[in-house]
């Protein structure tokens, strides 16, 4: 079985297991698919998405919903810097009152992101998603016990390396918005690790029922 943490795009394979993103129109969760449901700080407005939030709240409660997310902080987009901050806020204090993990969109700003998980006592499971960062940044998330999700980056020699620093225990999957199936994203990965890609499938099928509860993959 594959399982595809984040993606934008919904397959219909039933075959996999794909948690679908919504950042907008969060009522079109239905309970045939997995979801996870967060405010993107890309697409943030200062004067609606507080009542955004409000249909966040009503929906990410739902069971197809296994995490609140994308989320987090980005320093390359246009979006007010503080802005990002209040609602990234928002989100880790959504997580934990309904105890399900974080999805974070982190571009520049790991150490912020740290900061602010740790003010708001985050206690929930945290992914890092689409992460193609270097090996220094690998090695500290990990050792905060933090997940990471790797995506179309993999497929290039220089980005491919960092998988072999990070714990297979901490260790996702992902297609995120690229062409690429999570097939092929898994034998990728399955080489650089020099394991079998029946080996990786399993594991990340137990770090799955880890912080997502048993009854995941049987949707």
């Amino acid at each position: 079985m594959f399982i595809d943490i984040h993606s934008h795009q919904q397959t219909g394979n039933k075959k996999n297991i794909e948690i679908f993103n919504l950042y907008d129109d969060f009522d079109g969760v239905n309970d045939e698919n997995y979801y996870s449901l967060g405010l993107h700080p890309y697409y943030l407005d200062e004067l609606s998405w507080k009542q955004e939030m409000v249909s966040l709240e009503s929906n990410v409660v739902r069971n197809a919903v296994a995490a609140v997310g994308e989320c987090g902080l980005d320093k390359v987009c246009k979006t007010d810097f503080t802005l990002q901050q209040e609602v990234f806020a928002a989100h880790i204090v959504l997580a934990n009152k309904i105890k399900k993990p974080l999805v974070i969109h982190c571009v520049k700003s790991f150490e912020e992101v740290d900061k602010m998980l740790n003010l708001y006592n985050n206690k929930v499971p945290v992914i890092f998603h689409g992460f193609n960062r270097n090996e220094v940044i690998a090695r500290q998330l990990v050792s905060k016990g933090f997940f990471l999700s790797f995506g179309k980056s993999i497929l290039y020699t220089s980005k491919g390396e960092i998988l072999k620093v990070v714990r297979l225990e901490n260790l996702f999957l992902e297609t995120d918005d690229g062409s690429v199936s999570i097939e092929e994203i898994y034998d990728a990965a399955a080489t650089l690790l020099q394991i079998k890609s029946l080996e990786l499938q399993s594991q990340i099928e137990k770090n799955a029922t880890t912080i997502f509860g048993d009854s995941f993959i049987k949707l």
